[in-house]
């Protein structure tokens, strides 16, 4: 039996940091699949491996432990896995991290679809982005990030901050190339980071897999291809 079950739909998007974070630490898991997160949805709160209005949804089952939301799932990967720094300080700021790639993904889907991108839309969003992508560097340069080398809350190893931050803008770059290019413009130590730990055996082998699975997708449905339209992808 795998370490875990994951329920989170058929694209890449938000799911992937959980995923990418259980591949970083060698762990297992399956995958519910669309069809059982809509039943599960659309069931009684009370039956519910926990409480929860949409994916992803963790079940731990070693430790029968059930957990949503997305930060949330990966705070406690972070405790768990071993993925978190020591300092108290740097632990705070790698929550901090996933909270603003959390949100990076809202910004970049209209809050989940709430709204179709349009290129005035587009446009005026675009210093925005880039203003995010800017929080992403000022953060790695005080910490030592170069880029040749380093992580962005420094350590000698990967932490969670790095994986999810690879996972943010690695994918988002891959199927979007003037991402790609905004990136490399506005955060060049950034791209360099997301390239190397994208690079790293478990997030290569993911990557690989994730691709055979769900192709070009990102976030489907009309989102992506309102988002598709705007950037000519």
């Amino acid at each position: 039996m795998s370490d875990y079950h994951l329920y989170y739909w058929s694209v890449p998007f938000r799911g992937q940091f959980v995923r990418a974070v259980l591949a970083q630490a060698g762990k297992s898991w399956t995958e519910a699949g669309d069809a059982a997160i809509a039943e599960l949805m659309d069931g009684p709160v009370a039956e519910m491996p926990v409480p929860f209005m949409g994916p992803p949804l963790l079940i731990d089952r070693k430790a029968g432990v059930a957990i949503a939301q997305t930060p949330a799932i990966l705070l406690y990967l972070g405790e768990t896995l071993d993925l978190l720094p020591a300092s108290p300080a740097l632990r705070a700021l790698t929550l901090k991290v996933v909270a603003d790639a959390n949100d990076v993904i809202d910004d970049l889907t209209l809050d989940g679809g709430r709204l179709m991108w349009t290129q005035e839309r587009w446009r005026e969003f675009t210093p925005r982005l880039a203003k995010w992508m800017s929080i992403w560097e000022e953060t790695g340069r005080r910490h030592g990030l170069t880029a040749e080398a380093g992580f962005l809350l420094g350590g000698e190893t990967p932490g969670l901050a790095d994986v999810v931050s690879a996972v943010l803008w690695s994918t988002m770059a891959e199927r979007f190339a003037p991402l790609a290019t905004l990136l490399d413009e506005t955060a060049p130590l950034t791209a360099a980071l997301s390239r190397r730990v994208a690079a790293l055996p478990a997030q290569a082998d993911l990557a690989e897999r994730t691709r055979k699975a769900y192709g070009e997708a990102y976030c489907g449905g009309q989102i992506e291809a309102s988002l598709r339209q705007v950037l000519g992808s």
